[in-house]
């Protein structure tokens, strides 16, 4: 693992292939596009823990109105959920069930097939998801700059927040510190509106991890900022540095806030939080 030597926590205002390790900067890659900011509505449910088949469900339900809006020639403003799920394993479209170390008709959660791309992966309290629902027209119509981008913006994220320097790893779509991956990324694009998106491991408990082959990567784990950061008070090197430690619940809310600001930096984004209680979204035919 590879981490910046001051470790502390910044206050964020409210408003599967052969693998090499990259050398180059974290922040080497500047997907910023210096066009005029455009707006990009949030709907923010990072607290609840909602039922992938619902939120995925949501997800077709707002790309079908982008196309609409596309089809019709008016404006397609930019869309982010950001939420929890209750445990859940997800597979890509070519996903193999040879990754699965359990029979998928005996399954600890629900296991769901999917279009996005990638192998198998864990969802679950903790861990914080965001489902960018964006046209790439109004950023770049290149899916490996969409994936590099969204890359950046945990790194950044673990940077300037938890001082973690973080990297990616080349022919593999993540992000990591050292062998653990802390974020994963499967996204489908249809007619360039982009959904699906990335996951988080803020607080989550790793042990459904074990019952699959993430990501189709064997020999390599997976990690959480809570994890390292309890690893790095464990150091005396560091441990003034994080006390007070803080929560499960402080960490998902730091880690939300410094999310959504880095997301709106890099994707030059102007963030407008559109509110949604649990109760409202069941009542909603999503």
């Amino acid at each position: 693992m590879i981490l910046a030597t001051n470790l502390c926590f910044r206050t964020i205002p409210t408003t599967c292939t052969t693998v090499k390790q990259q050398k180059d900067p974290p922040h080497q890659l500047n997907p910023v596009i210096p066009t005029k900011t455009k707006a990009c509505e949030c709907f923010d449910l990072h607290k609840e823990l909602i039922p992938y088949e619902k939120a995925w469900s949501w997800q077709k339900q707002i790309v079908k109105q982008k196309k609409s809006l596309l089809q019709e020639h008016e404006d397609c403003p930019d869309t982010l959920i950001v939420l929890q799920h209750n445990p859940v394993y997800t597979m890509g479209t070519g996903s193999s069930e040879n990754y699965l170390n359990f029979d998928v008709k005996e399954a600890p959660f629900d296991v769901y097939r999917t279009e996005r791309g990638g192998e198998v992966t864990y969802h679950g309290p903790g861990q914080l998801v965001m489902y960018p629902i964006i046209n790439l027209r109004n950023h770049k119509m290149d899916l490996h700059w969409y994936l590099r981008t969204l890359e950046e913006v945990v790194i950044r994220v673990l940077s300037s927040t938890f001082s973690i320097k973080a990297s990616r790893i080349e022919g593999v779509t993540g992000v990591w510190i050292g062998n653990q991956k802390l974020a994963a990324i499967g996204v489908r694009v249809s007619k360039w509106i982009t959904y699906h998106g990335l996951a988080l491991n803020v607080t989550t408990d790793l042990t459904p991890f074990s019952w699959i082959v993430p990501c189709g990567l064997r020999h390599r784990q997976v990690g959480s900022i809570k994890g390292l950061l309890q690893e790095f008070q464990s150091s005396t090197q560091y441990a003034e540095a994080v006390k007070p430690f803080p929560d499960d619940y402080q960490l998902i809310d730091i880690s939300y806030k410094s999310l959504i600001k880095e997301f709106s930096e890099v994707f030059n984004l102007e963030i407008h939080q559109k509110a949604i209680t649990v109760p409202e979204f069941w009542r909603e035919d999503h």
